[in-house]
C-alpha cells in the first residue's frame, strides 16, 4: 500500500520541521515548495505570484462547497490557472505515492488517495519562540509582531480550506492525527510518531 501523509499545520507550530524529519525516517518524498516550484514550470507564472495566490487569501468570498475551481468564474484567470493546477500537480505526487506534503490543502484535494492527515498545532508563546529561532538573517520583528504575523498566516490558511471544503481547518474530528507541539523539540517526537504513522497504515491494508 502506497503512505500518502498530509500535514496542514498553524505557522510556527513545526509542522514543516516535522514533515521533513518524518520524510527521512520514514524514507517518503517530501513535497512542500517543491509543489510551487513545479506549478511555476506549468504555468509561467513567478513562484512569489503564485504563493500569493494559494496562501495568502486571494480568494473570493462567496462559492458553492464541492465545485472543482475551474467552476469558479468569480476568480481572476490566473487565479483559477494556478488553483486548478495545484490540483492536478497533487494528484500526479499521490499518484507516484509514499511521499509526505505539507500544506496546499492536500488533505482536501487527495481525499479519495487513503491518506492519512496530521494536523501540527501549538501555543502561541511556542509558536513565536520557534518563529524566531526559524526566523532568516535580517528579520528582527518583535514579538507582538510575529504575533499579528501568525494570526494573519493562520487566517489565510483558513480561508484556502475553507474555498475548498465545507470541513472546518484544526478541527480534530477532520483529521487522523492532531499533534500539539507546545514546549516540544520536534526531532524529540519523530521516533514514537513514525511508528504511529506506520502503525496506522498496517491497519488499513
Amino acid at each position: 500500500m502506497n503512505k500518502i501523509v498530509t500535514i496542514s499545520r498553524e505557522f510556527g507550530s513545526g509542522g514543516r520541521e516535522i514533515g521533513k524529519r518524518l520524510s527521512d525516517k520514514l524514507n517518503l518524498t517530501y513535497y512542500d515548495k517543491e509543489i510551487i516550484t513545479e506549478i511555476s514550470k506549468e504555468t509561467g507564472l513567478s513562484e512569489e505570484y503564485i504563493i500569493n495566490i494559494s496562501e495568502k487569501g486571494i480568494y473570493p468570498i462567496a462559492f458553492n462547497f464541492g465545485r472543482s475551481f475551474a467552476s469558479f468564474g468569480n476568480l481572476q484567470s490566473n487565479q483559477t490557472e494556478i488553483l486548478v493546477k495545484q490540483q492536478e500537480v497533487l494528484k500526479k505526487i499521490a499518484e507516484k505515492g509514499n511521499c509526505i506534503i505539507v500544506g496546499r490543502g492536500a488533505d482536501i484535494t487527495l481525499k479519495d488517495y487513503n491518506t492519512m492527515n496530521i494536523f501540527v498545532y501549538s501555543d502561541m508563546k511556542s509558536k513565536i519562540n520557534r518563529c524566531k529561532t526559524k526566523a532568516v538573517e535580517g528579520e528582527n520583528l518583535s514579538e507582538k509582531e510575529l504575533e499579528k504575523k501568525i494570526i494573519q498566516v493562520d487566517k489565510n490558511r483558513k480561508d484556502f480550506h475553507n474555498l475548498i471544503s465545507n470541513l472546518e481547518w484544526g478541527n480534530k474530528n477532520n483529521y487522523n492525527l492532531c499533534i500539539n507541539t507546545s514546549g516540544l523539540e520536534i526531532k524529540d517526537i519523530i521516533p514514537s510518531l513514525a511508528e504511529y504513522i506506520e502503525t496506522w497504515f498496517r491497519r488499513k491494508k
